[in-house]
């Protein structure tokens, strides 16, 4: 039984300085590949580095809508190299976010409509952050976009999950599934079909409730799967297997 990490930021300046045992703790742990999720210029030439060492490491990239107005216009053309040169399996993270707002928000629509065009050119995968901001993220996307897309890190209702679902796209899981008050999104987690679902762990962030307060790592991601096992009543090993298989299918691992 092994684990793929869908979503983490490995080249992080938190993650960075203790990345070696980092890795070996999800080795042992039993995560098999992982997916670097690349914000800026910099984490994405550590993260091309990276992955020329590690075989079992891919990345993806774009600006977070958190970011967008202090980075987007001179960070753009850094993804969109990397992604003429196949150097990324995906686009993202990159979405909608209205809940802290700390870009405005018709900006992070401009720039969300540029990495839909991007990976549309590229056909790559494109991986969502949104929060409170599922309708605009919906019919901008059901405009602009026909490829398959990830929800990261979902933490909408059940009826805003069942929309992700009904356009067959992916819906990733984290840390946060495990949380003593989560049990509408356990209810999220019981509902969705394994063949749509991801799990993650989105270090450094939202540990799993055994590490709550600690920083995130992918040696953690079982303890998200042994939850979501639970919720829909089936083995770990089904979580495992079928979350792992998803990944490979749509990131390239292994390949």
């Amino acid at each position: 039984m092994t684990f793929i990490d869908s979503h983490a930021h490995l080249t992080s300046s938190e993650v960075l300085p203790h990345l070696d045992s980092i890795l070996l703790r999800a080795k042992q742990s039993r995560v098999s590949h992982i997916l670097n999720i690349c914000t800026d210029p910099e984490t994405l030439r550590q993260g091309l580095l990276l992955s020329a060492r590690h075989s079992h490491i891919r990345n993806a990239g774009a600006t977070t809508p958190h970011d967008v107005a202090l980075e987007g216009e001179s960070a753009f053309p850094f993804f969109e190299a990397s992604v003429r040169e196949g150097k990324l399996c995906a686009i993202g993270e990159t979405g909608l976010d209205y809940h802290y707002e700390h870009s405005p928000k018709d900006l992070q629509i401009h720039f969300l409509k540029r990495y839909l065009y991007l990976a549309a050119a590229a056909d790559l995968p494109i991986i969502f952050h949104c929060r409170e901001a599922f309708s605009d993220l919906f019919s901008i996307a059901d405009a602009e976009y026909k490829g398959l897309a990830i929800l990261h890190c979902f933490t909408g209702t059940l009826q805003e999950a069942e929309e992700v679902l009904k356009r067959g796209w992916v819906l990733s899981l984290s840390g946060i599934v495990t949380y003593k008050k989560s049990e509408p999104l356990r209810a999220v987690a019981k509902m969705v079909p394994l063949s749509q679902l991801l799990i993650e762990t989105d270090t450094p962030y939202l540990a799993p409730q055994s590490h709550r307060g600690k920083p995130n790592e992918p040696s953690y991601l079982p303890e998200t799967a042994q939850c979501i096992a639970a919720a829909k009543g089936i083995s770990v090993e089904e979580v495992a297997l079928a979350t792992s298989e998803n990944a490979k299918r749509i990131f390239g691992f292994g390949v």
